[in-house]
C-alpha cells in the first residue's frame, strides 16, 4: 500500500492548518495517511525529530511519500540522509521549506538555539538526492520566514520541481487560514 507521511514543522501539530484536509483527500484515492506529533515541537531538535520520524516511517521503500511543512522538510531530508544506500523512497513535496536561511525568528535563546542548530548541522543533500528520485517544493514570494534564496538548493540540489505561489504566507493555518492547499495534493498525485 501507498503510504504518505505528513510532517508538520516547528510548534505544528497533526490537526493544524490544511494537514487533516490533505489526509482526507489522499485517503480518499487510496493512499494509507500518517501525521505524527514530533515531540517537543516548541522547541524542535534533530535529536528528537528525526529518530521519531524513522520510528514511525518504519522501513521504507518505493510506496512511501512525505509532505513536509517548513521544520518538517529539513526533518524529512535528515531521515532521508540516513537511510542505507540503494535504498529510494517514491518522493516528497515540501513546502516552505528552507536548507539556506530563514528570517524573522524571534530573539530570544531558545528560538536563537533551535535556529542555529537546524541551520548549522551538517546535511548531505547530495546524500539525500540518492534516496529520492521526485520531489516537488512549493513557496510563497511573501513567506515572513523562509526567503525564496531556498529554492535554490531544492531546485539545484535536489532537482526538485519548483512551485511558487502568490501571497500565501507561511502556508500556515493559524496565521494565513491555510485549510486547504490543493497545489500539494495535486503534487502527491503526480508523484505517485
Amino acid at each position: 500500500m501507498k503510504r504518505v507521511f505528513i510532517v508538520h514543522g516547528w510548534d505544528g501539530y497533526p490537526e493544524e492548518g490544511w494537514f487533516p484536509w490533505l489526509k482526507k483527500e489522499l485517503e480518499a484515492t487510496g493512499f494509507e495517511v500518517i501525521v505524527p506529533q514530533l515531540p517537543d515541537a516548541a522547541t524542535p531538535r534533530i535529536h528528537n525529530w528525526v529518530p521519531k520520524l524513522q520510528e514511525v516511517a518504519s522501513t521504507p521503500d518505493e510506496n512511501m511519500y512525505f509532505v513536509g511543512h517548513s521544520m518538517g522538510c529539513q526533518t524529512i531530508a535528515r531521515y532521508l540522509e540516513a537511510l542505507p544506500e540503494g535504498v529510494q523512497v517514491g518522493g516528497a513535496v515540501f513546502v516552505a521549506g528552507f536548507f539556506k536561511r530563514l528570517t524573522n525568528i524571534g530573539s530570544d535563546d531558545a528560538e536563537q538555539s533551535v535556529q542555529k542548530e537546524w541551520m548549522t548541522t551538517p546535511l548531505s543533500l547530495e546524500k539525500v538526492k540518492t534516496h529520492l528520485p521526485k520531489s516537488v517544493a512549493i513557496f510563497s514570494d511573501n513567506d515572513p520566514f523562509v526567503p525564496l534564496d531556498n529554492v535554490d538548493d531544492y531546485r539545484d540540489k535536489l532537482g526538485s520541481k519548483i512551485i511558487i505561489l502568490s501571497g500565501r504566507g507561511h502556508f500556515s493555518g493559524s496565521t494565513n487560514q491555510c485549510l486547504e492547499l490543493p497545489e500539494v495534493l495535486e503534487a502527491v498525485l503526480k508523484l505517485n
